[in-house]
């Protein structure tokens, strides 16, 4: 196990996971582009993230004038996989069983420009979420629902936030930014809950055991999975102000949709 920042741990594990699902994606999609939490390449493509944050189109995938390496390795990609491949990185270090394989699909549908960006704008198609010590297959196609396990899932039926069991999580850096957050949902909610695994947090909205959930300083392979897999049970997915999600737009808040206008509300006063 080596350290990849402060607070920030990458196993072997991580490694040999993205290896493998890089390998037989490019043996059988050889055309599709991939963006993967532990490929050296995402060093010269992370400047995304503040980019496409400022466009706030629907999912975006942009760069500047559609100069650079990201544009070049992705433009002409009519699919882009999105993987993390140990979400929870921390929880199997310490043998905890709440850890994840997370996988996205995004369809990009056209090369757009504005006033100072090109980029790609599309959306996700496809979300599977495997989490192998608790046995927990969730997955979903756009258009055809969510499932754990092969049965269908749905959000739940909670209608107000104080009696909403809410999740959250904390950036490796920066931790502060969560904190009023934090605080005032654990006195707004029923309760408050942290895993430390984001692609589980969405899919535990989907299946109805949280009713929301928010956090900060994530990147697209760590909610492209979940979110889609929300949308399809039924769930809302935005960022913590109830914009559009951005995948790069680093904050994303779900929940089971009928406490979404109420939380988003208390969001914007902190």
């Amino acid at each position: 196990m080596v350290e990849k920042g402060v607070n920030d741990l990458v196993t072997n594990a991580d490694k040999a996971s993205e290896k493998f699902i890089i390998e037989n994606i490019n043996k059988t999609y050889p055309d599709h582009g991939i963006l993967a939490e532990e490929s050296s390449f995402n060093q010269t493509k992370s400047y995304g993230e503040k980019f496409a944050r400022e466009a706030r189109s629907h999912y975006l995938i942009g760069n500047p004038n559609g100069t650079g390496a990201f544009m070049k390795e992705f433009a002409n990609k009519k699919y882009i996989w999105l993987i993390d491949p140990l979400d929870g990185t921390t929880n199997f270090a310490h043998g905890l069983p709440l850890y994840a394989v997370s996988i996205g699909l995004f369809g990009t549908k056209s090369i757009k420009k504005s006033k100072n960006f090109e980029y790609l704008s599309g959306e996700l198609i496809l979300g599977v979420v495997f989490a192998p010590e608790l046995n927990e297959l969730f997955y979903a196609q756009k258009g055809h629902g969510a499932f754990l396990n092969g049965k269908k899932i749905k959000v739940s039926n909670v209608k107000s936030v104080k009696n909403s069991l809410f999740v959250t999580g904390f950036p490796t850096t920066h931790k502060e930014i969560n904190i009023p957050y934090f605080e005032k949902i654990t006195f707004e909610s029923q309760a408050l809950r942290r895993l430390g695994a984001a692609a589980l947090d969405l899919c535990y909205i989907a299946c109805g055991r949280f009713d929301g959930y928010w956090e900060f300083g994530l990147k697209p392979w760590d909610i492209a999975a979940g979110s889609l897999i929300v949308s399809e049970a039924g769930g809302q997915v935005t960022d913590i102000y109830g914009n559009e999600l951005d995948l790069f737009g680093s904050d994303i808040f779900a929940s089971n949709k009928k406490i979404h206008k109420e939380t988003v509300e208390i969001f914007k006063k902190i």
